[in-house]
């Protein structure tokens, strides 16, 4: 399916800096998908670490020149359910521009977001002969409803799920605690370091008891995580964000 539409790619600063085949292979992704993709190169943080810190009257400008960045174009996808939360729900209200930043707001969307509910794909096709466990961060299944959370009484749902379901070979790990955080959480990592570390070590042991080869995320800021405590405790466990695999298994 195509759309007929401009989407603007928002990438986070930590993919942009530490993993830009995200970024990369985001682009592809959509491009293939049928998107008419463009990537603004004035864009810049949109200010999530400072106001997650408690400094969010400094992320005004940030914020600004986000609506300035991106005020051209029909969609803004990205492949971050945190920072997409953050635009969308968190970011300080502009004094004077509230309609213009609202209209903005309703336009951005997460990766798998974007594809299911507005590209109304829910079945690809593609190969991916491996045994994968997903990690929904808390941001996107929390905050932007991404999966069903298993404290509510809702219909189970998992959208990236949804997207991977139907790739022959792929086998979906069942996880014993399957929407627990990782202890990442931005700031908290620093903090409280080894509450943090123990989290994601619990995290880990879930996914390699169930024999996972792969751990899949939709925010690079958790598996970054992840991967830096299997590596340090040479764990033989492998790290891909979505869009990697959707991009790598498509027909």
């Amino acid at each position: 399916m195509s759309i007929n539409k401009k989407v603007g790619l928002f990438i986070p600063c930590y993919v942009d800096q530490f993993y830009p085949n995200v970024a990369i292979s985001t682009l592809e992704l959509l491009q293939k998908l049928g998107c008419n993709v463009s990537y603004p190169m004035n864009q810049t943080c949109c200010g999530q670490p400072m106001a997650n810190a408690g400094y969010e009257r400094d992320t005004v400008a940030t914020t600004q020149h986000f609506l300035d960045t991106f005020e051209s174009f029909d969609y803004i996808v990205c492949p971050s359910g945190s920072c997409v939360h953050h635009v969308r729900d968190h970011a300080p209200c502009i004094e004077g521009k509230e309609t213009f930043q609202k209209d903005i707001q309703h336009k951005v969307y997460e990766l798998t977001e974007f594809i299911t509910d507005i590209l109304k794909i829910t079945d690809i096709k593609g190969t991916y002969p491996h045994r994968v466990g997903f990690h929904s961060s808390c941001h996107g299944q929390r905050g932007l409803r991404l999966a069903s959370s298993s404290e509510l009484n809702q219909p189970v749902f998992n959208k990236a799920k949804q997207l991977l379901a139907k790739f022959e070979g792929l086998e979906w790990v069942e996880l014993s605690r399957k929407d627990e955080c990782c202890g990442f959480g931005g700031t908290f990592a620093v903090t409280e370091e080894a509450l943090s570390v123990q989290m994601g070590k619990d995290r880990l042991q879930d996914h390699i008891s169930k024999d996972a080869e792969i751990i899949i995320g939709g925010d690079m800021s958790c598996i970054m995580h992840l991967s830096g405590i299997a590596s340090r405790n040479k764990q033989a466990i492998k790290f891909k964000h979505i869009a990697e695999v959707l991009n790598e298994a498509i027909i």
